[in-house]
């Protein structure tokens, strides 16, 4: 029987990516994913607006109901959730508030740590508290364009830490959805929180199309843009 395809890291228009949520279930249903989590930034929102679109809709992947937490020592995947995790708390309390609702914790590009602003820092990705905390899986691929560096040192802390692996889009446009992707035994949600627990998860990267590479390009610059104008803004 062939593996289950997932992909658990997907963004819609509820936080910083472009699509909405109808639109992320039907590029994955393009694709014959047979899973995917809408992971927004501290918003179940989009989650659940993929979770019903897909209930009505005929050959739709499974939609887990997740959010991308901003804790304070770096982004944290909560899978499985019931509800919305508070974000601004530190990673250990992140992870123990997912857990306590029944959740999977998931360290995100766990190295990457290089975005700066007026203000200082924003750490993005939690580091070593990967090996350290008590996470249930490390995103070992992340399809993000430049991530290569990132995804190794996150392999190696995988390792160290014995550790679920995963690959995940991270996607914010529909061009990048399964471009990183994790294989499973089974094709359920229930498949593949037992592949989690039991470590048999595989993470695996597919390269981006030309025209993939050129949107995700102008989604950084809108980014950048939409940044610029909030801290311009603030400033008065």
């Amino acid at each position: 029987m062939e593996p289950g395809r997932a992909d658990l890291h997907l963004h819609t228009h509820y936080s910083d990516g472009w699509p909405s949520p109808p639109a992320v279930v039907e590029a994955a249903a393009h694709l014959g994913l047979d899973i995917i989590a809408i992971t927004d930034h501290d918003t179940i929102e989009g989650a659940l607006r993929g979770a019903e679109y897909a209930s009505r809709r005929a050959g739709a992947p499974s939609v887990i109901v997740g959010e991308e937490v901003s804790s304070r020592d770096g982004h944290i995947l909560g899978l499985f959730l019931e509800r919305r995790v508070r974000p601004g708390m530190s990673a250990r309390a992140t992870v123990d508030a997912i857990h306590r609702q029944g959740g999977v914790a998931v360290a995100v590009h766990p190295f990457w740590r290089t975005e700066r602003s007026a203000r200082g820092s924003r750490v993005h990705g939690v580091g070593w508290d990967a090996v350290e905390l008590d996470f249930d899986a490390i995103e070992v691929e992340n399809s993000t364009p430049g991530f290569y560096i990132f995804n190794q040192m996150a392999h190696r802390a995988c390792d160290a830490a014995g550790r679920s692996e995963l690959g995940n889009s991270d996607a914010h446009i529909v061009d990048a959805i399964g471009r990183a992707y994790t294989t499973f035994p089974g094709r359920t949600p229930a498949d593949l929180r037992i592949a989690i627990e039991q470590r048999t998860t595989r993470a695996h990267r597919s390269p981006y199309r030309a025209v993939g590479l050129l949107r995700y390009a102008a989604w950084g610059i809108e980014r950048r843009r939409q940044r610029r104008a909030g801290e311009a803004a603030a400033n008065g």
